[in-house]
């Protein structure tokens, strides 16, 4: 089977997407690849819970579904290593676009920068065991301020890990998705 390409991402690598929320992302690579077999596309969120907040997310799941993709709900990033599907894996790619802790205060109140750091380096912690020997954790982010206070380089320096480089994040090159 040919090999298909969407900007980083090879229908050839083995894919992990955690905090999806309307699986929009997940669904633009299986789209791009036209298969999802080689993707395991997960949420933070119960799937009934996804259906309340995201109008599109129970239709793109339909779809990632009826392409191959393993969904899985309810996976903590913090303690992922441990779920019966994913401890025993190792991905290509593991990607994590805009997380966030959710609204406890403003973006720019110290304790929810604290809130979002202890986030992306629980996911960090965690993600770098389910690597494989080439693979590459992958967040996208905001870099502008209040963002930048997030300190993501340090907090993966911080966890061992080797920063390979940063490029920009042109949501057009993503065909159908939205930042949920």
């Amino acid at each position: 089977m040919e090999e298909k390409r969407i900007t980083h991402y090879l229908s050839s690598h083995k894919i992990l997407l955690v905090g999806e929320g309307d699986f929009s992302f997940s669904l633009c690579l299986a789209n791009a690849f036209g298969t999802a077999g080689n993707m395991i596309a997960t949420s933070l969120d119960s799937r009934v819970s996804l259906g309340i907040k995201y109008a599109r997310a129970l239709s793109n799941l339909t779809e990632l579904e009826a392409l191959g993709c393993t969904i899985v709900h309810e996976v903590d990033v913090h303690t992922m290593t441990q779920h019966p599907l994913l401890k025993n894996q190792v991905f290509d790619r593991v990607i994590y676009n805009f997380p966030h802790a959710g609204f406890i205060g403003r973006e720019i109140d110290d304790y929810q920068i604290r809130l979002h750091k202890k986030l992306v380096s629980g996911f960090l912690s965690n993600a770098k065991y389910l690597l494989s020997s080439c693979g590459q954790i992958h967040i996208t982010h905001k870099t502008s301020h209040p963002f930048s206070n997030w300190n993501i380089k340090e907090l993966a320096i911080n966890g061992d890990l080797v920063l390979v480089g940063e490029v920009e994040f042109y949501q057009h090159l993503y065909p159908g998705y939205n930042n949920k």
